[in-house]
């Protein structure tokens, strides 16, 4: 839960790894007594080394061990019916007759395209409740396409039902409701299957080393994305489609791998993604690109700062942060993560001025986003009981809720 105490959360966290405090602390390479007093709320902080080392010794992100917020509130109670009905248009009542969709016909594939294009665009927007709104809809249209017309026209609606199936599977990881995520990411492989586009299958493999990664089954999401990658590789790099889908294959599996403790091979992963990146200018646009991969060298050099931070490298985070411009097709959260990294790197190499302006950007440009990540607000808090406080920090504590 979201407002759950650090100490209740490292508690539990501890006991699902089969750890000791002093076993813990052993792993994660601190003191047993900062471990005791954090469970023991002695302590209701710690400083970001500190949780990175906890988190890399528990085996998870260290936003996990934050309390990375749901974008719907985890009350324990039932789901809100925007999210029910996301679960009934996801997996559709047997014996139950087929939903309507939203006209009195079959969408043409270029109004279908661009619907999911638009749910796409809420969900990178981090609008979640209109997301789950507006979804329903559009996986019932598209699977109404997928099931009518001759063969030709059935496999285009086949593509898109993959695409907003993807797309359901992508907000419920947000959601935290992993299992949901599979159960949507299933069906869309095997839509992506029956469709025209050689790349889909791949492209909806990446997803579901995504939701392995969040249930911390590492192994599980290496092995998928690098075997899908290989794939890839094989046939379709020759257009700026395939390289997008591979590149984006590549760096999932650099990212399993960093998690797992291979900090070297997954960068020297990322160097190759960035590279072939690099190819991109020379060759036509993809041609949907916002439904193919998020892969640029700015997405590449972002997901690099982050494990850099993740792995207490913050001068190499800084390094690569150093002077980047991102491309315009950088979706926003992409943009707000890589400011809170950025943040992070400063405020564990103790120059707080330079975390407090990064954490300044940050609230121009995402206000409610930060107010509500209980990561910005640990880096707050830590530059708020720190030796010194720069200009403009009081603000962000205040605004954050942690100043006295």
């Amino acid at each position: 839960m979201a407002n759950e105490h650090l100490g209740d959360r490292l508690g539990r966290l501890r006991r699902m790894a089969d750890l000791t405090q002093e076993g813990l602390a052993a792993k994660a390479g601190v003191s047993a007594d900062v471990v005791r007093k954090l469970e023991q709320k002695r302590k209701h902080s710690a400083r970001l080394p500190t949780l990175h080392a906890l988190a890399k010794g528990l085996g998870v992100e260290v936003t996990t061990l934050l309390g990375d917020p749901p974008g719907v509130p985890s009350t324990g109670e039932a789901d809100p019916p925007a999210l029910v009905a996301v679960r009934r248009a996801i997996m559709p009542p047997l014996f139950a007759a087929p939903a309507e969709p939203n006209g009195a016909e079959v969408l043409s594939p270029s109004l279908l395209r661009a619907e999911i294009a638009d749910g796409w665009t809420l969900y990178h927007a981090a609008d979640f409740r209109r997301l789950m709104e507006s979804l329903p809809g559009i996986i019932a249209d598209a699977r109404f396409a997928a099931a009518v017309g001759d063969e030709g026209e059935r496999a285009a609606g086949q593509g898109s039902l993959a695409k907003a199936l993807q797309l359901a599977g992508h907000l419920a990881i947000r959601l935290g409701k992993t299992d949901l995520a599979l159960s949507a990411l299933e069906r869309a492989f095997t839509a992506a299957d029956a469709s025209a586009d050689p790349l889909l299958p791949a492209m909806v493999c990446n997803s579901v080393a995504w939701a392995y990664q969040r249930q911390n089954r590492l192994d599980d999401a290496q092995h998928l994305a690098a075997h899908a990658a290989d794939g890839v590789e094989r046939h379709h790099v020759h257009s700026a489609e395939g390289i997008r889908v591979w590149g984006g294959l590549l760096m999932s599996a650099a990212t399993s791998s960093a998690r797992s403790g291979d900090y070297d091979t997954a960068n020297d992963m990322m160097r190759t993604a960035e590279q072939a990146a690099g190819r991109l200018a020379t060759m036509p646009p993809a041609v949907d690109g916002k439904l193919v991969s998020i892969f640029s060298r700015s997405s590449v050099r972002i997901e690099r700062v982050r494990l850099a931070v993740q792995h207490a490298r913050p001068e190499e985070a800084l390094r690569l942060a150093h002077g980047m411009r991102l491309s315009a097709d950088t979706p926003p959260s992409w943009r707000t993560w890589l400011l809170l990294d950025v943040a992070r790197a400063y405020t564990d190499v103790g120059d707080a001025e330079g975390a407090v302006r990064t954490l300044e950007k940050l609230h121009r440009i995402a206000p409610a986003w930060m107010r509500h990540h209980t990561l910005a607000v640990a880096i707050v808090n830590d530059l708020w009981t720190g030796p010194t406080r720069p200009p403009g920090l009081r603000r962000l504590a205040e605004f954050l809720g942690v100043a006295n």
